[in-house]
């Protein structure tokens, strides 16, 4: 991961066309999900080929995403969006991570904060634990689970300032099933559990994070990729790929992993005006916070 400090604005990173430039030098990938590989309305099939391009030369690709789900319901949800099942090797979710800590609190009843149609990651909490999950109201739950606002096309966050100070006058604990603040659904951005969790942390409440940037999930997705090899893969010769400054790039940093930053994604807006070339002015803007800046930067993924 690079130091920053060149005159031109972009630090030390590197502007590649694609993946092929980068390859040669690390053994897997770890490949963000929304705003890389999909949108959330259809899979990008350039991205898709370049990860398989990438797994064609026995090198292996697990996808890491924030998305409140089990790992199968991703899965599926990929497929439905038209998502080669060979581009990767494994998916690592947040919601995985959630419904383990779920699972380990068996005996506590949960409050759930969030889509009433996020329904599978109690689903499979109950199925794991041999029965029902017990689900209750803020003012006799033992924590909370956050997979987002109830109405992400209409609410913000601060809408919920009575919800969240009745937590905290309780002291409940909030797991946040997806650390993302914000995630580009097609070309609209929806707020996630993850601003909530921020609103809930600046008041003084207790959050337990599963997700980017955090480390549990790439502890988790470098577990997997020791099992897939035989042995532990060395963290700099792991490359992740991401959109998010302050998930995939910072988390990545954490790692001690290099970053392709994708700059069409989340911050799309920002980093190109209009539609148009990379500003480098605003890219330094928006890394400034961040630990380290990303090995190198493309428009999209493509190989």
């Amino acid at each position: 991961m690079n130091a920053r400090g060149t005159e031109d604005g972009l630090g030390a990173a590197k502007r590649v066309a694609g993946l092929e430039e980068l390859a040669p030098n690390y053994d897997a990938i770890v490949c963000d999900v929304w705003g890389v590989l999909i949108d959330g309305v259809r899979c990008h099939a350039e991205a898709a080929r370049a990860l398989e391009k990438f797994r064609a030369q026995g090198r292996p690709v697990i996808l890491v995403t924030n998305a409140s789900r089990p790992d199968e319901e991703v899965e599926r949800q990929l497929a439905g969006l038209g998502t080669p099942a060979d581009c990767y090797d494994d998916l690592v979710s947040a919601g995985e991570l959630t419904l383990a800590a779920i699972v380990a609190r068996a005996g506590q009843a949960c409050h759930h904060l969030g889509p009433a149609s996020d329904t599978g990651l109690f689903a499979s909490a109950a199925e794991r634990l041999g029965a029902p999950l017990r689900k209750v109201g803020i003012d006799v739950a033992d924590y909370v689970v956050c997979t987002g606002l109830v109405d992400d096309e209409h609410e913000r966050p601060e809408d919920y300032d009575r919800v969240l100070e009745a937590m905290l006058r309780r002291d409940l604990p909030m797991l946040c099933a997806n650390p993302d603040v914000v995630v580009a659904v097609g070309d609209r951005l929806c707020y996630c559990a993850g601003a909530l969790a921020e609103r809930y942390a600046r008041l003084g409440g207790r959050v337990e994070h599963f997700g980017k940037p955090h480390p549990p999930i790439y502890a988790e997705a470098q577990a997997r990729l020791a099992a897939m090899r035989s042995g532990p893969i060395a963290p700099d010769r792991i490359l992740a790929i991401g959109d998010g400054i302050a998930t995939d790039l910072a988390g990545a940093a954490r790692a001690g992993f290099d970053c392709l930053l994708i700059t069409t994604g989340v911050h799309m807006d920002a980093l190109h005006p209009g539609g148009g070339e990379l500003d480098p002015a605003a890219l330094d803007e928006l890394i400034a916070g961040a630990p380290a800046e990303p090995q190198a930067l493309a428009r999209r993924l493509v190989w």
